[in-house]
């Protein structure tokens, strides 16, 4: 009998060590650890508002996007108010250098280009910080790489954009345009006058300019990745909508399998055409001057001299 009055105290303090723990884990990750970074950041001269509940300052940040977005963006290259409205509204209130909370993360913001400039120069000083997951699906690569790996990549793809490169791609971007324009015209020539919303041909132009001049003549695949990733940032932004759950990601939801599945078939498709076109140059063929064929050929020049590439 005594036995089982001492298991059950012995089982007793252990659940409640257990969930001790657990609740001075979830206290420290939802409050007192942005308190603390709070605290550390004002220090050292940034400034931000207050941290808030879990949600940081997200609410905030999408409520005003919605603003913005539901009014006609006006005609001037100043888009910063209404790409980032947050940031812009923050840096008038709090000057160049702030931060803001996603979530529970304080994300340090820098206008001033002397700061810019140290963080650059000092770039293992100040790695990047961890991208949330569903992020992850869109932001691979340089982007989001460190240190050594960082400036190898880097290295990789710089010759694509060296000035002479870069006029090549004009063709590219001149074709997409006369397509435009071409289309226009037929419209104009039937119709005699036509008021038209540019938007979706200014999507298509992006599209097509940028498929021309990274993929030449796998042309039409690039196309379908960008239809693609178009919808995986809707799914990647809904998901943002909601306040983040660590684990979240894995649950078999009609929109996580999507993202997966389109991850995936990314992947596979670049994959398809990157080895064949390493393929065709193997085979003596030159890289047809496009963004692909430069960067495989950087590529293995680095693979011969350092036996290492992307």
């Amino acid at each position: 009998m005594e036995m089982e009055v001492f298991i059950r105290v012995m089982v007793s303090l252990l659940v409640s060590g257990a969930l001790l723990i657990w609740g001075w884990r979830i206290l420290n990750w939802v409050w007192l650890k942005p308190k603390r970074l709070e605290k550390w950041l004002r220090q050292q001269g940034l400034a931000g508002n207050s941290y808030r509940f879990l949600s940081g300052d997200m609410k905030e940040v999408f409520s005003m996007i919605r603003q913005r977005r539901s009014k006609p963006m006006p005609l001037s290259d100043d888009i910063v108010p209404y790409v980032f409205p947050f940031l812009h509204q923050h840096a008038k209130k709090y000057g160049k250098n702030t931060f803001m909370w996603i979530g529970t993360r304080p994300r340090v913001t820098l206008l001033d280009p002397e700061d810019i400039k140290e963080v650059f120069n000092k770039c293992n000083d100040f790695p990047k910080q961890d991208l949330n997951p569903f992020f992850r699906l869109l932001l691979p690569g340089l982007i989001s790489l460190d240190g050594d790996k960082w400036a190898r990549h880097r290295k990789i793809i710089k010759p694509a954009f060296h000035q002479d490169k870069l006029k090549n791609l004009l063709s590219a971007f001149y074709q997409s345009c006369i397509e435009i324009i071409s289309e226009w015209e037929k419209i104009v020539s039937v119709e005699g006058s036509r008021e038209l919303d540019v938007w979706p041909y200014v999507a298509n132009l992006t599209r097509d300019a940028i498929s021309r001049a990274a993929f030449g003549s796998s042309y039409e695949q690039g196309i379908r990745i960008f239809q693609l990733l178009e919808e995986q940032v809707d799914l990647v932004v809904q998901a943002m909508w909601s306040i983040y759950i660590p684990g979240w990601r894995f649950l078999p939801t009609k929109a996580n399998k999507r993202m997966k599945l389109i991850n995936k078939d990314i992947k596979d498709s670049l994959r398809e055409m990157i080895n064949r076109r390493m393929n065709e140059i193997k085979g003596g063929k030159d890289g047809n001057g496009d963004l692909l064929g430069i960067l495989v050929e950087s590529n293995n020049r680095e693979v011969e001299e350092h036996g290492m590439g992307m």
